[in-house]
């Protein structure tokens, strides 16, 4: 018989911290990251940490929503086992329909707790192996094409292996940034495209085809999430690979785009599935359909990517790593977790669990309530 444990107080904070410059995608611009942090701990001493960074456009969630509906989830999770994650998964998708931002930084939580009680990192408790280099992109933001290829250049120049680029706004007017980008480059870096759902289908794939020559790897969300049955056109059509981004966000929404084939890459991100446990089910499935997988972020601190690099070790499926956005903070609030080292490699922390706490110092002076 497996042990188990038992929650006895839940912790719920506002983490807010400035961006160094804004972060501008077609779906508008952020200038701080405003995000929930989850403290469960168990009478038996065990205490787990999670994360989550609401994203409004995206998950129709934000910090304050979060922070209401996580007090939903403490009241029911209090004296349950921890170690039953799928348990507790379904009795929080029991409660609310979606919010899978707020439910992630449970699950985060949940799987931080499991996993040092095995005595195992967490990548190592979810089945992955520490045998690959991670190596996160850094993100351009759109804006005018000078400004976007300075930027590009300035990425460059730090070592980053490859540069992820937001467009969405005015196919023709994409053409121009990704042009002087490619030129201001050169040839050899790999460039990413992430048009966030700004671009209609025939905008998509004229623009797809202007680009094809600037040797672009994939294309994120070309059109609007809502119109997923037009994107299996849009891949038909394109000459660069289709990421599905907003429109795949959990295991269901997978299973749809496999069936449709829809897309050459899905991109996971943990706050669209809820977590790890329904994340896990994505890469099995697409691991069987033969998809590639980028594992991505919102704006979450170095706490929820450490969880994300931990779950990148779950699979040779998982190719793409888009983690920069814990670079964006003026302030780092966490301690542990990953390093980020030259050249975009990122270390994953070989601690039992989690292996990433938020500072007592910051504990202290966040919003909080506590069930």
């Amino acid at each position: 018989m497996r042990n188990t444990l038992t929650i006895r107080q839940i912790e719920l904070y506002k983490l807010s911290i400035p961006l160094i410059e804004p972060f501008i995608t077609s779906l508008g611009q952020d200038d701080n990251a405003e995000n929930i942090v989850v403290k469960i701990i168990t009478k038996e001493g065990i205490t787990g940490f999670g994360e989550c960074s609401p994203y409004m456009p995206i998950n129709g969630e934000s910090q304050d929503t979060c922070f209401i509906v996580g007090q939903y989830f403490a009241k029911a999770l209090i004296g349950k086992d921890p170690l039953d994650i799928e348990g507790c998964i379904n009795l929080m998708d029991a409660i609310i329909y979606t919010n899978n931002s707020i439910k992630s930084a449970f699950d985060i939580a949940l799987y931080d707790i499991a996993s040092q009680q095995a005595g195992l990192p967490l990548y190592q408790f979810i089945g992955g192996e520490n045998n690959k280099t991670i190596i996160t992109d850094y993100t351009v933001s759109i804006g005018e094409p000078g400004k976007m290829a300075a930027d590009a250049v300035k990425i460059k120049a730090q070592g980053y292996p490859a540069i992820k680029v937001k467009l969405g706004k005015n196919g023709k007017k994409d053409v121009e940034r990704m042009k002087a980008i490619r030129a201001a480059v050169g040839n050899e870096i790999p460039l990413r495209i992430d048009a966030n759902q700004g671009w209609t289908v025939e905008e998509a794939i004229e623009t797809l085809h202007a680009l094809a020559p600037l040797n672009i790897q994939h294309c994120e969300e070309p059109i609007a999430r809502w119109n997923f049955m037009q994107l299996p056109a849009v891949k038909r059509e394109s000459p660069i690979p289709i990421m599905a981004d907003e429109c795949c966000g959990d295991d269901h929404d997978a299973a749809r785009l496999i069936e449709l084939n829809a897309c050459d890459y899905f991109n996971i991100k943990l706050g669209k599935s809820g977590g790890i446990f329904k994340a896990l089910k994505m890469v099995s499935m697409a691991e069987q359909a033969n998809i590639h997988l980028q594992v991505g972020a919102m704006i979450e601190s170095r706490l929820a990517m450490t969880a994300f690099a931990h779950f990148s070790l779950c699979s040779p499926n998982i190719v793409h790593f888009d983690f920069d956005t814990a670079l964006m903070l003026k302030e780092d609030p966490v301690t542990g977790g990953i390093m980020y080292e030259k050249n975009g490699v990122v270390k994953v922390p070989e601690a039992v669990g989690l292996g990433a706490t938020i500072n007592e110092s910051w504990l202290q002076k966040m919003e909080k309530v506590v069930i």
